[in-house]
């Protein structure tokens, strides 16, 4: 066999395995709860759930104790920083005006990259970077906040859950810092409301894996009630 039919034959093996990564990928989303649409009730109000991993962690329970309340939707996807924020809001709100739009980013923007963008770099390395820097963060949730104000009735933003000790490619103290940047930016967009996770999830520290951002079924199942009481608090000053 020569080396060009050789290099065609690889090419197709590399073909094979990205399509397969990729299709399984979208199974596994399809397999998740979370990602599912839920049954919709045309006379309940419309939330919606903006987020990463965790966000994805709790959006099961948060349809459970908003059920009879609120439909809950949720984008079919990780939403990740900020930046990838930026080029989705427009598809994950769709054409539907909502009565809540809850969401959150930062886990994601404060991680480290590496000089090549590789994924949880070493933050003490000189070549690792943090994937959106806290001042453009904080201006790029100024601009997501702008655009969400138009599609929903409440928005409410989330602080970021706590950076554990251990915890691969973040920096503990980071999410606090970012909260605070992002607090203050939203101060100027106005009429926000703020969900204190942070401040929350730092009460049930026990419920987070040990070195790791994510939860235990138990933790995000626990974020869920704080999640829900603030979604039920804004439906119920709706509609007063």
């Amino acid at each position: 066999m020569n080396r060009s039919v050789k290099q065609q034959f690889a090419a197709l093996g590399i073909l094979f395995l990205v399509g397969f990564g990729v299709a399984h990928d979208v199974n596994a989303q399809r397999r998740n709860p979370a990602f599912q649409s839920p049954t919709v009730d045309p006379s309940l109000p419309h939330v919606l759930l903006i987020g990463d991993s965790i966000s994805i962690g709790y959006t099961k329970d948060v349809r459970k104790q908003l059920a009879g309340k609120a439909n809950v939707w949720r984008p079919k996807a990780n939403c990740g920083p900020t930046t990838r924020g930026l080029q989705s809001i427009d598809q994950w709100l769709g054409d539907r005006k909502w009565d809540v739009i809850h969401f959150n980013f930062g886990l994601h923007d404060l991680k480290f990259m590496g000089p090549n963008n590789e994924n949880l770099a070493d933050p003490k390395s000189d070549t690792s970077h943090q994937q959106v820097p806290i001042d453009q963060y904080a201006d790029n949730l100024k601009q997501l906040a702008k655009r969400m104000k138009r599609a929903g009735t409440t928005v409410i933003w989330c602080q970021t859950t706590p950076v554990p000790k251990g915890a691969k490619g973040r920096v503990v103290g980071d999410s606090k810092r970012y909260n605070e940047a992002a607090e203050k930016g939203l101060m100027e967009v106005g009429e926000i409301q703020v969900n204190r996770l942070y401040d929350f999830a730092l009460k049930h520290g026990e419920l987070q894996r040990k070195a790791d951002v994510h939860y235990s079924s138990e933790g995000s199942a626990k974020l869920a009630e704080q999640v829900a009481k603030s979604v039920n608090a804004a439906l119920s000053k709706e509609a007063q």
